[in-house]
């Protein structure tokens, strides 16, 4: 049986193990243990692995096989999206609430008691956006925030992480938005994580682990639009 990696909390310029290395079950788990600072973070999502694990566990990180991902040309708008986004019923905006978003990411959902998303995940998360790397778009209606994502972005890659949604639509809307917004900023690659049925009716297909990787050496390391994430 193959031993997991623990990371050393202390120490977040250590290497993480090569990805062959990762589970198969449960698939993609590959480390334990480590930080959340921003290097730990960046050096993970630069490498192709995220963080997932229960508030009180240790640290999991994972890169699954395959790897759902969206190219942001080959979204698919469904016809009553369309619709809905010809309505205008939602103002979406971008990097104007990070915290409040990522606050509402962390609420339970109808089919789960718990959140993965703690309060050290939020801080640090928030400590990313700060430092530029960590983003949110938003949707509002009459003034109140009803739906939201967050991620990370390096050169011209969006690793989405979390949405929410308190109004119908309103999460569908944010992210067509974004992946609009995101085409024109030049982002080639928008990592979905793992298989949905509603990222994949969106247009996400699964890839091979090894060509997501590839396409991270690839756009990682390419700057995007000089006025991303700004609001005009």
């Amino acid at each position: 049986m193959m031993q997991l990696t623990i990371l050393d909390p202390h120490n977040p310029r250590q290497e993480f193990p090569s990805l062959i290395k990762a589970l198969t079950d449960p698939d993609g788990l590959l480390a334990a243990g480590g930080c959340l600072s921003e290097k730990r973070l960046l050096k993970a999502y630069r490498s192709g692995i995220f963080p997932w694990y229960s508030p009180g566990d240790p640290i999991l990180w994972w890169s699954p096989n395959p790897r759902l991902v969206l190219f942001p040309e080959h979204i698919k708008v469904s016809r009553s999206l369309r619709k809905t986004l010809r309505k205008n019923s939602f103002e979406v905006t971008f990097d104007q609430a990070f915290k409040q978003v990522i606050v509402a990411c962390a609420q339970p959902r109808s089919y789960s008691e718990g959140t993965w998303i703690s309060k050290d995940m939020q801080q640090a998360y928030c400590r990313l956006h700060q430092s530029g790397y960590a983003h949110s778009a938003e949707a509002w209606q009459e003034g109140e925030l009803v739906g939201g994502l967050y991620g990370i972005a390096l050169g011209r890659v969006f690793f989405g992480e979390s949405m929410f949604h308190t109004r119908t639509d309103a999460s569908k809307v944010v992210f067509a938005s974004l992946v609009e917004q995101l085409k024109v900023w030049g982002y080639q690659v928008i990592d979905c994580q793992v298989h949905s049925e509603h990222l994949a009716s969106l247009g996400a297909i699964n890839c091979e682990r090894s060509e997501f990787i590839n396409l991270l050496n690839q756009y990682c390391d390419e700057p995007a639009h000089i006025n991303a994430w700004k609001q005009p």
